[in-house]
């Protein structure tokens, strides 16, 4: 095995790129949010570039990429014992250092993606120590059963060139658990819910469509034909789902719109991670145009439940990695790359069904492991906002700071439930003697 400069340049500089995808995965979510909640938002994506990278050396990379079984890593890289300058199989033209870091920051950009469906009612530490059992717990083993050697999924010979299974089908069934378990914000469906910072939305995705040509073909792990492959099927697959979206908002409402353009651009990312070095232009192009046209209607189907996914994550990323994996057993050739496989199109409808097995495996896991973290934690702490934290906005109470010093950002439904809370308060103040007001648990308490 000898090191590629040039590899090994392009690899440290993709690492860069899909590191830049969280502060713009941040931007994203921040601003669909509500102003009282948009440092709060950003905060719970920015955290997990910390903690994720430090739970991916301690353990979370040695459990995913270390030799053992084929459900779990073995311990033999914690702590990076043994990940140095020398290469390894996974990579064999940059040093392992640099594979571990390129990977990494997956590990931290995927439960960031989970916050966007609890953001404004999940309180901030709660999620901390969510992100952090999530990382070990469902991350690192489906990383290794799709990627890893020896991983059951990857033996199977399923496809993900870099991440439709392991990061979006992941986080976006890990949110729907969560967002189903949580429950909804006090004024879901009882008030509107709009947008604060339509162009930090567009900013963000922006930064992530720049992002993930690191993101995609740096996954090819080498600066070759299937790097730029997978760079140009990104790019042609976010446009042609960026004008999907476009139209059938238009056809629905007779308006485009800005956050429509930025959410189709975002779908049609996800749809060709992990086909994107698999397949040719043509191929990209259809998935994007298939991925914008489910994810859409299941987003509408969404919205007239009382499910309070906050930022739609499963019908964009669950929905998009779901759609994005069994097109590739559709369209995946190895005339395109000899390292994958023919598709259904190439008449190999068996490669179709291993992908729909990788896809149900990590459904079923990911939904039962995520519900089992959030009632632990929810056992050994409050993870839910109390009422007037959820309406005074989190960024006051969790943080102590704010974005926007605008008393109006609470909303007038907000303004009179906060009203008549303190007068029932100090109802029960008077009424009961002997106690002093800080005795008194509020009105709506955490869960």
């Amino acid at each position: 095995m000898q090191i590629s400069a040039g590899d090994t340049a392009w690899m440290l500089t993709s690492s860069a790129l899909v590191f830049l995808m969280s502060p713009g995965l941040a931007f994203f979510y921040s601003g669909l949010v509500r102003r009282k909640n948009a440092l709060n938002t950003l905060m719970m994506t920015c955290v997990a570039i910390s903690i994720g990278s430090l739970i991916w050396m301690l353990l979370g990379y040695s459990l995913a990429f270390a030799p053992g079984t084929p459900f779990l890593g073995g311990l033999s890289f914690a702590l990076f014992n043994g990940v140095g300058a020398e290469p390894i199989a996974y990579a064999a033209t940059v040093p392992a250092l640099v594979f571990a870091l390129f990977q990494g920051m997956f590990a931290c950009i995927t439960p960031a993606i989970i916050s966007g469906a609890i953001v404004e009612r999940m309180k901030f530490t709660a999620y901390l120590l969510f992100l952090s059992l999530w990382s070990i717990v469902v991350y690192a083993p489906v990383a290794h059963w799709v990627w890893g050697d020896g991983g059951w999924i990857h033996n199977l010979g399923a496809l993900d060139f870099a991440g439709g299974t392991v990061v979006h089908i992941t986080a976006g069934i890990a949110a729907l658990m969560c967002a189903w378990l949580l429950g909804a914000r006090h004024d879901h469906r009882r008030a509107p819910l709009i947008p604060h910072n339509v162009p930090f939305v567009l900013l963000g995705a922006g930064l992530l469509w720049f992002g993930w040509f690191g993101f995609n073909a740096g996954s090819a792990l080498a600066a070759n034909g299937v790097a730029a492959l997978a760079a140009f099927n990104t790019n042609i697959a976010a446009a042609a789902a960026m004008l999907t979206w476009l139209l059938l908002e238009t056809v629905r409402s007779g308006k485009p719109t800005a956050v429509g353009s930025a959410t189709g651009t975002v779908v049609g990312l996800v749809g060709i991670t992990p086909a994107a070095g698999f397949v040719y232009p043509w191929a990209a192009l259809l998935i994007g145009v298939i991925t914008a046209v489910v994810s859409f209607s299941v987003l509408q189907l969404r919205s007239k439940t009382t499910l309070d996914d906050t930022l739609d994550v499963f019908a964009c990323h669950g929905i998009g990695g779901m759609c994005g994996a069994l097109l590739t057993g559709v369209f995946a050739a190895k005339a395109v790359n000899a390292a994958g496989a023919d598709g259904l199109l190439y008449g190999n409808p068996s490669l179709l069904g291993v992908q729909a097995l990788a896809v149900s495996a990590t459904v079923l896991y990911t939904a039962l492991a995520s519900a089992v973290l959030v009632a632990f934690v929810r056992l050994v702490m409050p993870i839910r906002a109390g009422l007037r934290e959820e309406l005074e906005g989190l960024d006051r109470h969790a943080h102590g700071e704010e974005a926007y010093h605008d008393t109006s950002a609470i909303g007038s439904l907000g303004e009179a439930v906060l009203v008549r809370l303190d007068s029932v308060k100090s109802a029960q103040e008077r009424n009961m003697t002997g106690k002093r007001s800080d005795d008194f648990e509020p009105i709506a308490s955490s869960q």
